[in-house]
């Protein structure tokens, strides 16, 4: 019997708040209804204010060297590798919260591998040597941002970024030694649009760290391939992304001005 009454409370009271709340909404004058503007008084501050210049860096670099080294079916690995790339970028506010502009980007791929044997059993098993192997490759990006604030905060914000990329360069891959060398020389093309959100927090006015990542995107590489300057080879590949890509991460430095 109690349970009972305490329901009949509870949904007397929502009751009430839903009468409350439509009278809110409705004015009844004289048998006419009338129907008032609700509005959720969500606050948007500029977080980042027109006329703002915005400028950074992104620097990423690995290295890596190998000796005799054993991993699952791979041994006596032995040769090293490096990989660098930087990003500079330029934007401009021209809108409370809104800025556009433009990134480049340099990236190279050095790997030298001396020896590796690659053994599945007793029977079955792969060795290579001396394989070379060098990629240059530079990319333009157009760029639009929109900001959105966290509150009133000013030290914390989210960013909505679009990109368009355009790029390309050259690799080669060289195997073997004296009569015996063989080698591949690649140029290629790479198309990418995309959407990556990201988090913006200023350490100071001018200066912010910020990461973000890629999250919707469509990307298309064209690849033409020269072996021994005889056998020519074209390769196109087209892939969508609907989906965070956790190896898409980006950290950097930027500075507002």
């Amino acid at each position: 019997m109690m349970k009972k009454f305490q329901l009949f409370i509870i949904m007397s009271m929502l009751l009430t708040i839903t009468t409350a709340r439509a009278q809110d909404a409705f004015v009844i004058d004289s048998g006419h209804i009338e129907v008032k503007e609700f509005k959720r008084n969500l606050e948007t501050i500029p977080f980042i204010p027109k006329g703002q210049w915005i400028t950074g860096i992104n620097v990423n670099y690995a290295a890596s060297t190998q000796d005799n080294y054993q991993f699952l079916v791979i041994e006596n690995l032995n040769g090293d590798s490096y990989s660098f790339k930087i990003s500079p970028q330029l934007m401009f506010a021209f809108a409370d919260n809104m800025a556009t502009g433009g990134r480049f980007s340099y990236a190279r791929t050095k790997t030298k591998l001396t020896s590796a044997d690659v053994v599945i059993d007793s029977e079955t098993d792969y060795s290579t040597d001396n394989l070379y192997s060098v990629s240059n490759n530079y990319y333009a990006a157009a760029l639009f941002r929109y900001y959105l604030s966290m509150g009133r905060s000013k030290r914390f914000g989210f960013f909505i970024e679009g990109q368009m990329q355009l790029g390309g360069g050259q690799s080669k891959i060289c195997r073997g030694t004296g009569e015996d060398l063989t080698g591949t020389f690649e140029r290629n093309f790479n198309l990418n649009v995309g959407l990556a959100p990201g988090l913006t927090m200023f350490l100071n006015n001018y200066s912010a760290i910020e990461v973000n990542v890629g999250l919707l995107g469509f990307n298309y590489n064209h690849t033409k391939a020269t072996t021994d300057q005889v056998y020519i080879a074209h390769h196109n590949t087209k892939s969508a992304l609907f989906n965070i890509n956790l190896f898409s991460i980006t950290f950097g430095v930027a500075f507002y001005l």
